[in-house]
């Protein structure tokens, strides 16, 4: 699975921003998606992830409630809204792949990522 990540950007405290996933692969739809990010430290956060099927979705309790995680199988993308943005959501984000089920938010549980796309949040 081959992921590309685009949207971020400048955005001033309690704007909203909204990042997209593109993937390419025939299997999609096997796949988990989540959303992390870098910590200062060089870990990578995990934000929010969603099933395969779209039903399910968990999120970290630093963004439950401003972050909405969404996916697309038909048109393999995934979504992630943040809204009421703070500056301590700067950050470069990732989106990223699992094979198989579940809604992990741990970096190493999985296997595909992208580049990653800036966001920052300042005025």
């Amino acid at each position: 699975l081959q992921l590309v990540e685009s949207g971020g950007g400048l955005v001033q405290p309690g704007g909203s921003l909204r990042l997209s996933c593109a993937a390419s692969g025939f299997t999609y739809d096997f796949y988990t998606m989540g959303w992390f990010r870098q910590t200062p430290e060089g870990a990578r956060e995990g934000v929010a992830s969603i099933a395969g099927t779209g039903a399910n979705t968990n999120y970290a309790d630093s963004v439950r409630g401003r972050f909405t995680i969404s996916r697309d199988n038909d048109n393999k993308t995934a979504t992630l809204q943040m809204t009421n943005l703070k500056p301590e959501d700067t950050s470069v984000y990732y989106c990223a792949g699992r094979w198989g089920g579940g809604l992990s938010l741990l970096s190493w549980e999985y296997d595909s990522w992208g580049q990653g796309t800036q966001v920052t949040v300042s005025s």
